[in-house]
């Protein structure tokens, strides 16, 4: 009497248990390689430290200015997008600072939302 072999049953498991690990390894990799992509609203971390140093230039610029002081003059970028927020005393100061922040590297746009006192 022969016994049966059991190769075909064990075969029959690894390509299960291959199949199974497929998606929780492609479900992983995916996320992996989109989280550290920005999209519209979010930044990539690249991103997110590119526009921190340009943050950084821009008030520096600002500070080192010999015309103006900018005390009030608060500074935030977005993937590249430099926003100046806050208060000055003139149009001419406010213009300036604009300038100053255009002349920055890194940025790539202004957006002016300065408030004259």
């Amino acid at each position: 009497m022969k016994i049966p072999s059991q190769e075909p049953r064990a075969d029959l498991v690894n390509y299960s248990l291959k199949q199974l690990l497929r998606v929780p390894v492609a479900l992983g990799l995916a996320l992996f390689i989109t989280g550290c992509a920005g999209t519209r609203y979010d930044r990539s971390t690249g991103e997110s430290v590119d526009d921190t140093a340009t943050t950084s230039r821009v008030k520096k610029a600002l500070s080192a200015d010999n015309i103006y002081k900018y005390p009030d003059v608060k500074v935030m970028t977005f993937k590249g997008t430099v926003q100046l927020s806050g208060f000055v005393d003139t149009n001419e100061q406010k213009a300036r600072a604009v300038d100053l922040a255009k002349g920055a590297p890194g940025v790539k746009e202004v957006e002016n939302k300065l408030s004259i006192k």
